[in-house]
């Protein structure tokens, strides 16, 4: 398995993470359709610890009741079945993140986090024992066909989703690229299941996408944190600058449907616009799952101001990232509560080619907030919304226009053609703003809001 430890980028310094032989991170099991038994925070040990004493009585229950299904239940059943099926038990009943990865889940986690594979494109996890999206990936199949985060799957093609296990469900899922399925769907606000059609796919997930929203103010949109993102975010914000030949005024990050990602990732994004104090920590009950991560020098955005977007398929490393950005109160959070996954899950690799997921920590803020079942508040709460555009079939009156009008004093021979280029230039403005307005609300006023603090400090 790959092992994600330290992490260095032009112009920053990771190596102090020392993650030691742990694969930290904090996306789900991307089972060929990115999926998550929500979201876990992964590390990687080798399973050897103290060994608590032996239940007796219990153990002599659990073969009691082996021995009766051998030898009573109404078709024999494979010894190997049995225990694999208590494992998967046994950990499933501590939490919904626990879990027991046979090799074939093993070797699907290891292929997963390389941010290359096959099938729709969602990352999901249970809820009341439906598949629930989490969010899906940009530019995906999944994204493609309109599921969105909170998506309840009811069937799977013909097949109920009530009383599967994720795993089946994941397994019915994937398929060979370019072949199709059908998913029946729960969404909030609507009356009566709707049914999606999604072909396969090879999912290849770019981390970082980036553009210029206005003139000084730029756009970078992060939907999973691979190990390279931060690399790739610095290289983006460098591109805009070019693009806008000079500084930046202001930055939006797009972190909404975003579910997690390498936890190295996660804390280097934050690094990049961080100069010093800490970004995260973790708690659990062993010495190997306290970590502390420490914010280096240097900001990529030389303190220009920040509007972080979530809504609530922001999960994990997201909520990281959002939670020491806020707590250092160096950007703004704008949009919706985010999913609210805070604990660690530890990779610990069985001598069969299987593994278990076990939760072994939460991690908290740099304020000691922890995001379990809780989840990040934005500074400013706006939900999705809709906005249509009225026409005017008149044009609104100035004085500009009234015939006779008195001249302004600033002279009334400026060149014919420079008011024309001014004005098609408004007039782009104003188009290119509708198109932001009825696309998306939420960037368009994390935009205005950018602007607004840009002209504060100019008065400051």
């Amino acid at each position: 398995m790959t092992v994600f430890t330290d992490f260095t980028s032009d112009g920053y310094n990771y190596m102090k993470l020392k993650l030691q032989n742990y694969s930290l991170l904090l996306t789900g099991l991307l089972m060929g359709v990115l999926v998550s038994i929500g979201h876990g925070v992964f590390a990687e040990r080798d399973g050897e610890g103290a060994r608590a004493t032996l239940p007796i009585k219990e153990l002599r229950t659990f073969t009691d009741v082996f021995g009766r299904i051998k030898n009573d239940y109404v078709v024999e059943v494979d010894d190997e079945e049995l225990i694999e099926n208590a494992i998967r038990g046994m950990l499933s009943g501590l939490d919904p993140h626990s879990s027991y990865l046979d090799a074939e889940d093993y070797t699907e986690l290891q292929v997963g986090t390389s941010g290359e594979f096959g099938g729709l494109g969602i990352e999901v996890g249970m809820e009341d024992g439906f598949v629930k999206v989490i969010a899906p990936i940009d530019d995906t199949p999944a994204k493609r066909a309109g599921v969105q985060a909170g998506d309840l799957v009811i069937r799977l093609d013909d097949t109920p989703v009530k009383g599967m296990s994720l795993n089946d469900a994941v397994k019915i899922m994937r398929g060979k690229p370019g072949t199709d399925i059908e998913l029946t769907i729960v969404r909030e606000g609507l009356d009566r299941p709707i049914k999606i059609s999604i072909t396969r796919d090879v999912i290849k997930v770019r981390s970082v996408r980036s553009r210029m929203l206005d003139p000084g103010y730029g756009y970078l949109r992060i939907s999973q944190f691979q190990s390279k993102t931060a690399e790739n975010l610095i290289d983006a914000i460098e591109d805009l600058i070019k693009e806008n030949e000079g500084p930046l005024e202001g930055l939006v990050l797009d972190l909404r449907n975003n579910p997690g990602g390498v936890l190295s990732g996660a804390v280097a994004v934050s690094d990049a616009f961080l100069t010093k104090g800490m970004i995260v920590y973790t708690e659990g009950r062993i010495e190997d799952s306290r970590l502390r991560f420490n914010a280096t020098p240097d900001d990529v955005m030389n303190g220009a101001p920040i509007v972080v977007l979530v809504n609530q398929g922001s999960a994990s490393a997201s909520e990281i990232v959002a939670g020491a950005l806020q707590d250092h109160h160096r950007a703004l959070i704008l949009g919706t509560k985010t999913f609210g996954k805070g604990s660690v899950q530890t990779i610990l690799p069985l001598s069969s080619d299987s593994a278990l997921k076990l939760t072994t920590a939460r991690y908290y803020t740099p304020e000691g907030r922890s995001i379990q079942a809780e989840g990040i508040t934005p500074d400013i709460e706006l939900e999705r919304v809709k906005v249509a555009s009225v026409k005017r079939t008149i044009k609104p009156l100035k004085e500009a226009d009234l015939t006779r009008h008195l001249g302004n004093g600033n002279g009334d021979a400026r060149d014919k053609k420079g008011k024309k280029e001014k004005a098609d230039a408004d007039t782009d403005a104003e188009e290119k703003r509708a198109a932001m307005i009825k696309d998306d609300y939420v960037l368009y006023e994390a935009l205005n809001l950018l602007k607004g603090i840009a002209i504060l400090q100019q008065h400051m």
